[in-house]
Formats: C-alpha cells, sequence, structure tokens
C-alpha cells in the first residue's frame, strides 16, 4: 500500500467531514455528519442510538482534535492529514482500533435491526447508504467484507474493513 493511497482517501475524508465547506474540521462537522446519517437512515435524532452515533462522532473530533494540537478548536486540513496519518502508520492497530471502534459500534446500533450485535446484509445495504454509497453496490461489498462467509459482519471485521480501506487493501468505503 502506498502512502500516496491512504493520503488521498485521507483528504477525501477531510472533504467529505467538511460538512460546511469551510476548510476547516469543527465539532459541528462531526456533528452534521452524525445528523447527516441518522436522517439518512430515518432514524429520531433523539433515540439512544442516534445519540449514540453524535457522541462517537464528538469523541472522534475530539481525539482528532487533541493530536493535532487544538484542542476544541479548528483542524486544518495539514492537521487532519498529519493526525490521521499519525494514526494510521505510526501507532497502529490497536490505536486506530480505539479511535474508530466507537463509530463503528454506533454504526452497528442504528443498522442492526434484529439487534444480534451483527450486521447481515440487508443491515449492511442499508449502512452504506446511510453513508453515500450507491445501494446497487452493496450486495457485492457484502460479498467482499464478509470474508469467512457466515452472512454477518461483527465489530470486529468491521473495524478490518475500515483499516483496509484507508490503507488501500480493499475499495470498500463504509464511512462513506
Amino acid at each position: 500500500m502506498s502512502t500516496a493511497v491512504a493520503n488521498d482517501r485521507l483528504v477525501k475524508r477531510f472533504e467529505k467531514w467538511d460538512t460546511d465547506g469551510n476548510g476547516v474540521l469543527e465539532a459541528s462537522d462531526f456533528q452534521g455528519e452524525a445528523a447527516r446519517i441518522a436522517q439518512n437512515l430515518g432514524k429520531s435524532a433523539d433515540s439512544p442510538e442516534v445519540q449514540e452515533l453524535h457522541s462517537a462522532f464528538q469523541g472522534l473530533y475530539e481525539h482528532l482534535a487533541q493530536k493535532a494540537g487544538v484542542p476544541g478548536g479548528a483542524i486544518s486540513r495539514e492537521q487532519f492529514l498529519a493526525a490521521t496519518g499519525e494514526l494510521l502508520f505510526k501507532e497502529g492497530e490497536a490505536s486506530f482500533n480505539r479511535a474508530l471502534s466507537p463509530i463503528v459500534k454506533a454504526l452497528i446500533s442504528l443498522c442492526d435491526d434484529n439487534h444480534d450485535g451483527e450486521i447481515d446484509a440487508r443491515e449492511f445495504q442499508a449502512w452504506l447508504s446511510a453513508v453515500g454509497v450507491p445501494v446497487s453496490q452493496a450486495g457485492q461489498m457484502f460479498q467482499k467484507v464478509d470474508r469467512n462467509g457466515d452472512g454477518k459482519l461483527s465489530e470486529d471485521e468491521l473495524l478490518q474493513v475500515v483499516r483496509d480501506f484507508h490503507f488501500g487493501r480493499l475499495e470498500v468505503d463504509l464511512l462513506g
């Protein structure tokens, strides 16, 4: 995997999360992304699952702002790339999981209609649609990421997919 692929994906992530388009990431951008996902899933803004998603995005913003040296402040594109690059390339898998696990857990809670703690193909399609991936691609993507073929995706499997995407090993973007 090349650093260039990872950086390109991180630039796209920055642009997607900069929901107000002002060139910096602020807490309101992360809250806007959480609200957009919840709305796309047709979930009530005051539901516990949506509140969990907002909390997870807020936690990620705070983590990245701290790493960028601007606790509670605006994160520039360069600061975002440096902070996320450090998370991906220097700190390792455990650090990556700590940062992204709350978002993956919250998305599972939002999409897990049968409450089994895992995501099946139909729930996965709803997830991808909510983050802006065309529904027509969801079935193919599920087959790619369900590596053990059990028809379900656990939190660990989903975190691996997010990591693999950012490392350029997989073309499935679970965060849209």
